[in-house]
Protein backbone atom coordinates (compact mmCIF):
# COMPACT_ATOMS: atom_id res chain seq x y z
CA UNK A 1 0.00 0.00 0.00
CA UNK A 2 1.33 3.49 -0.86
CA UNK A 3 0.43 5.94 1.53
CA UNK A 4 -0.60 9.64 0.05
CA UNK A 5 -1.20 12.79 1.90
CA UNK A 6 -4.65 13.89 1.08
CA UNK A 7 -3.92 17.57 1.53
CA UNK A 8 -1.28 17.02 -1.47
CA UNK A 9 -3.70 15.53 -3.74
CA UNK A 10 -5.94 17.72 -5.99
CA UNK A 11 -8.72 15.89 -8.10
CA UNK A 12 -8.80 17.35 -11.54
CA UNK A 13 -11.72 17.45 -13.60
CA UNK A 14 -11.42 15.90 -17.16
CA UNK A 15 -14.91 16.85 -19.17
CA UNK A 16 -13.22 15.31 -22.67
CA UNK A 17 -13.08 11.90 -21.07
CA UNK A 18 -16.37 12.39 -18.57
CA UNK A 19 -14.26 11.68 -15.27
CA UNK A 20 -12.69 13.31 -12.44
CA UNK A 21 -9.22 12.38 -12.11
CA UNK A 22 -5.87 12.18 -9.96
CA UNK A 23 -2.73 10.82 -11.21
CA UNK A 24 -0.96 8.67 -8.59
CA UNK A 25 1.72 7.94 -11.08
CA UNK A 26 2.94 4.91 -12.85
CA UNK A 27 -0.06 5.88 -15.10
CA UNK A 28 -2.67 4.28 -12.56
CA UNK A 29 -5.35 6.61 -11.95
CA UNK A 30 -8.01 7.45 -9.10
CA UNK A 31 -11.48 8.11 -11.17
CA UNK A 32 -14.74 8.63 -10.17
CA UNK A 33 -16.69 8.53 -14.20
CA UNK A 34 -19.69 10.10 -15.33
CA UNK A 35 -22.39 10.69 -17.87
CA UNK A 36 -23.58 14.59 -18.59
CA UNK A 37 -27.20 14.62 -19.79
CA UNK A 38 -28.94 18.12 -20.00
CA UNK A 39 -29.08 19.03 -16.60
CA UNK A 40 -28.31 15.22 -15.06
CA UNK A 41 -25.00 14.10 -13.97
CA UNK A 42 -25.10 10.24 -13.68
CA UNK A 43 -21.85 8.84 -11.23
CA UNK A 44 -21.65 5.37 -12.80
CA UNK A 45 -17.97 4.83 -11.37
CA UNK A 46 -15.33 5.33 -8.61
CA UNK A 47 -12.18 3.40 -8.73
CA UNK A 48 -9.30 3.68 -6.93
CA UNK A 49 -5.99 1.39 -7.79
CA UNK A 50 -5.96 -1.27 -4.84
CA UNK A 51 -2.21 -0.30 -3.80
CA UNK A 52 -4.08 2.94 -3.06
CA UNK A 53 -7.30 2.08 -1.16
CA UNK A 54 -8.77 3.11 1.73
CA UNK A 55 -6.76 6.30 2.30
CA UNK A 56 -9.70 9.11 1.22
CA UNK A 57 -8.95 9.17 -2.16
CA UNK A 58 -12.75 7.96 -3.66
CA UNK A 59 -14.38 10.32 -0.92
CA UNK A 60 -11.95 13.44 -1.57
CA UNK A 61 -13.00 12.73 -5.81
CA UNK A 62 -16.55 12.01 -5.22
CA UNK A 63 -16.56 15.58 -2.79
CA UNK A 64 -15.15 17.53 -5.55
CA UNK A 65 -17.43 16.31 -8.36
CA UNK A 66 -20.62 16.68 -6.08
CA UNK A 67 -19.48 20.07 -5.30
CA UNK A 68 -18.93 20.58 -9.34
CA UNK A 69 -22.38 19.45 -10.08
CA UNK A 70 -23.67 21.46 -7.00
CA UNK A 71 -21.79 24.33 -8.58
CA UNK A 72 -23.53 24.09 -12.33
CA UNK A 73 -26.89 23.09 -10.91
CA UNK A 74 -27.21 19.61 -12.08
CA UNK A 75 -29.56 16.91 -10.64
CA UNK A 76 -26.92 13.78 -9.44
CA UNK A 77 -28.10 10.21 -9.55
CA UNK A 78 -25.53 7.84 -7.90
CA UNK A 79 -25.26 4.47 -10.31
CA UNK A 80 -22.04 4.04 -8.42
CA UNK A 81 -22.45 2.03 -4.65
CA UNK A 82 -19.87 4.88 -3.57
CA UNK A 83 -21.42 7.61 -4.74
CA UNK A 84 -24.70 6.85 -3.54
CA UNK A 85 -22.84 5.56 0.25
CA UNK A 86 -21.01 9.07 -0.21
CA UNK A 87 -24.54 10.82 -0.79
CA UNK A 88 -26.46 9.20 2.00
CA UNK A 89 -23.34 10.19 4.68
CA UNK A 90 -23.12 13.74 3.78
CA UNK A 91 -26.63 14.36 2.73
CA UNK A 92 -25.88 18.62 2.32
CA UNK A 93 -23.12 17.31 -0.12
Amino acid sequence: MTNFDLDALTPVHNPSASRFEINLGDDQFAVVEYDLRGQTLTIHHTGVPSAFENQGIAGLMTKAALEWAKAEGYKVIPICSYTRAYMMRHPDA
